[in-house]
């Protein structure tokens, strides 16, 4: 009887921890989008500075991150940058379990978050944000 109880409050134990555990990884995973865009941000400002143009910007060229710089759990791209304005965008990777999120930011520094309903970040309780980088549960930056 003493072995069952203790095996009951580990089986109650584990019930409770592992979806804090996988969320607190998730989290961990979603700092690699945050650290990446404010880095080819300011890329895209220095080059701004040297040229007076965003137009074929540094971080919205051939140096997009990717597998190279050892990113792993979002994609970035930088559709279309005119003379005076880009944004960067950082999606989630559905095969490491950032499904249907997505942070970008623009060159007036203007942060934002979307999130795809019925996606697995959305099942996991994000939501969209436009005001900033999500960073938790709930929308909360």
């Amino acid at each position: 009887i003493e072995l069952m109880i203790a095996v009951a409050i580990a089986g109650i134990l584990a019930a409770v921890a592992l979806p804090a555990y996988n969320d607190y990884v998730r989290r961990g995973k979603l700092a690699e989008a945050h650290s990446q865009l404010a880095d080819l941000r300011v890329k895209m400002e220095q080059w701004f500075q040297d040229n007076r143009s965003y137009l074929n910007g540094a971080a919205c060229g051939a140096a997009m991150p990717g597998a190279a710089q050892g990113i792993k759990f979002f994609t970035f791209t930088c559709p279309g940058p005119t003379a005076t304005t880009y944004t960067i965008t950082a999606s989630g990777i559905a095969t490491q379990g950032l499904d249907g999120i997505s942070f970008s930011i623009t060159e007036s520094n203007v942060k934002s978050t979307t999130v795809t309903g019925g996606s697995a970040m959305a099942s996991a309780g994000y939501a969209s944000n436009a005001n900033c980088w999500v960073i938790r549960k709930g929308g909360s930056c």
